[in-house]
């Protein structure tokens, strides 16, 4: 994704509306005549005390922290990634300047949650549903000059749920003849997640797993696993998957390599 397209998406309401709220405590200390007006009852009216800078250094750390470990590689994906955190941080310091400030934070902090949504994804897809195991495995062996880009999911699972909107814009923007998306539910056609060596459990760190197929064999997949053959964290984000197994470079491969269709010969046109 492009600085433009991040620019754009900040425009959209979810993200300032967080970036404010992210921001309020801050903002209110610093700002002359606000912080005289709501902290007149404390001692360091626009400073931050000992406890404050505390939460906000370790607020600090763990943004940094858990920004790494779901992969987060644009400043979009690390404001989104941190949002929840600065928010609590925030909730607990208006709460510890007065209960008042902090009820009023939390319940501003459920409504916009409820009445500002993330945006997501509504545009159109090119995703093929496999409707049974058989019909995926007899498409994936059709036509080995098709590469493949398949989602293994569960109806029931919060992050596949939040991946479906991602899965399907990147397909509509990468498919091509010979570069299609296709998804399987794991929950309905367990089989295929035996066979792909997948944990569709409820507490499974596999749901999602996008695998890359290239003449009907995986070459690829996330989450992958690590030299240990543990599971790596993986963040199901629409730039992590785009970097993660290299769309952009399999996408040109694709265009450079076209499926080249035989000519008809007299005959058969005349058959026709």
């Amino acid at each position: 994704m492009t600085f433009k397209k991040d620019l754009k998406l900040l425009a959209k309401p979810y993200y300032w509306v967080n970036i404010f709220m992210s921001l309020s405590y801050m903002a209110a200390k610093k700002t002359p005549g606000l912080c005289h007006y709501l902290f007149a009852n404390k001692e360091e009216m626009c400073e931050f005390g000992g406890r404050e800078t505390e939460i906000l250094f370790f607020l600090a750390i763990i943004v940094m922290i858990r920004s790494r470990k779901t992969g987060s590689v644009t400043m979009i994906n690390y404001l989104t990634s941190s949002f929840i955190y600065t928010k609590v941080a925030n909730l607990i310091l208006w709460s510890i300047a007065d209960v008042l400030y902090g009820v009023i934070f939390l319940i501003a902090f459920v409504v916009l949650a409820m009445v500002v949504p993330e945006p997501t994804y509504k545009g159109p897809e090119h995703v093929t549903y496999f409707r049974n195991a058989q019909s995926f495995e007899e498409e994936l062996t059709r036509d080995k000059r098709v590469t493949w880009i398949i989602c293994f999911y569960t109806a029931w699972n919060p992050s596949c749920v939040n991946f479906a909107s991602i899965f399907s814009q990147i397909s509509s923007e990468y498919h091509l003849e010979n570069l299609r998306f296709g998804k399987i539910d794991v929950g309905r056609f367990p089989e295929s997640a035996r066979k792909y060596n997948i944990n569709d459990g409820s507490l499974s760190r596999q749901l999602p797993t996008v695998i890359l197929f290239k003449q009907a064999k995986e070459v690829d997949r996330r989450p992958s696993y690590d030299s240990k053959g543990k599971i790596t964290k993986f963040y199901f984000s629409y730039d992590n998957l785009v970097a993660g197994i290299g769309l952009n470079s399999l996408y040109k491969e694709c265009v450079e390599n076209p499926i080249k269709v035989a000519k008809k010969t007299a005959v058969e046109k005349k058959t026709e």
